[in-house]
């Protein structure tokens, strides 16, 4: 009677080694993760220094600052230099930070009312010279108020609207709208008609169709928009100097010039006025960043 051999099973390795030894291979080298490390920390420094220097600057005296022998870090903090500037006979900052917020705020609700539906309109409509319209849009982004500003004054004057919020909301709304056009144009784009067709078979109309069916489609590029237009209008300078001649209309990028003089500069107060002046737009990038980042991004990947 003839013994047959047992047959021996190949037993396979676990899983989890296999899984454990992908997961090495494609670990990064230490030495690569240090030097991304590194790298990311220098370009922190490069642009955040600037800041750095200038919020120490706001906490120093006028004599510190112009010391023979200058130092980085304040020798002593005087964080009252944050309460005195808001009441310096230079200008008024209290009426300054209103004027900022209110043009800024209306400025890019103008924008946004009208690129909305021009940007909706150019991107489903095919009209006449649909190209050579975009084209002068995009071309109209290329002028800026400083080269304008003789223009924008007479024409301003004429209509009774010189030195008010009403003239630099309109202003700062013409100048932003083509590029908020521009990008909420492309995002509808990109929607397919049928979204449109299926919705206007249920009975929707075109201002139901744009507000309730594409506008969550393209809510990161309308707050790339958004982003971008108040930005602009929060830093803008050269057409509130000519249009706004009344120390408390103008926004806080005119009023910052008030405390460099001809003999002699507030240094501490310019700094202290700078950095209350990025602090809305740092607020507001850090409340829509992921919206923000999804609108820079979109269409990169398919």
């Amino acid at each position: 009677m003839a013994v047959t051999a047992p047959a021996f099973e190949t037993i396979a390795p676990p899983a989890t080694s296999a899984r454990k030894r992908r997961y090495t291979e494609d670990q990064v080298p230490i030495g690569k993760v240090l030097v991304r490390m590194l790298a990311g920390l220098i370009v922190l420094l490069v642009f955040t220094l600037p800041y750095v220097i200038m919020f120490f600057g706001s906490v120093k005296t006028k004599a510190q600052i112009r010391s023979v022998d200058p130092t980085y870090f304040p020798t002593e903090w005087h964080w009252e230099n944050y309460l005195n500037m808001w009441s310096t006979p230079e200008t008024p900052l209290v009426q300054n930070l209103i004027s900022t917020i209110v043009i800024s705020v209306f400025a890019t609700l103008l924008v946004l009312l009208v690129a909305m539906p021009a940007a909706y309109y150019t991107a489903r409509m095919q009209f006449p010279f649909r190209m050579v319209f975009l084209f002068l849009v995009i071309v109209t982004q290329m002028l800026q108020p400083a080269v304008l500003t003789s223009g924008l004054f007479r024409q301003f004057v004429t209509l009774g609207m010189i030195d008010t919020w009403a003239a630099m909301i309109f202003i700062n709304a013409a100048f932003n709208l083509s590029f908020a056009v521009w990008i909420m144009h492309s995002f509808f784009a990109g929607i397919p008609k049928e979204v449109d067709e299926a919705a206007q078979i249920d009975g929707a109309g075109r201002m139901t169709v744009l507000f309730r069916i594409n506008l969550p489609l393209v809510w990161p590029g309308i707050v790339t928009a958004i982003v971008f237009t108040f930005v602009a209008c929060w830093n803008e300078f050269a057409a509130s100097l000519v249009i706004l001649s009344t120390a408390g209309n103008q926004p806080l990028s005119v009023a910052l010039t008030k405390f460099v003089g001809q003999y002699e500069t507030s240094w501490h107060y310019v700094f202290g006025v700078s950095i209350v002046a990025i602090i809305p737009v740092v607020v507001l990038f850090m409340i829509i960043e992921k919206r923000l980042v999804g609108g820079l991004t979109a269409g990169s990947v398919k």
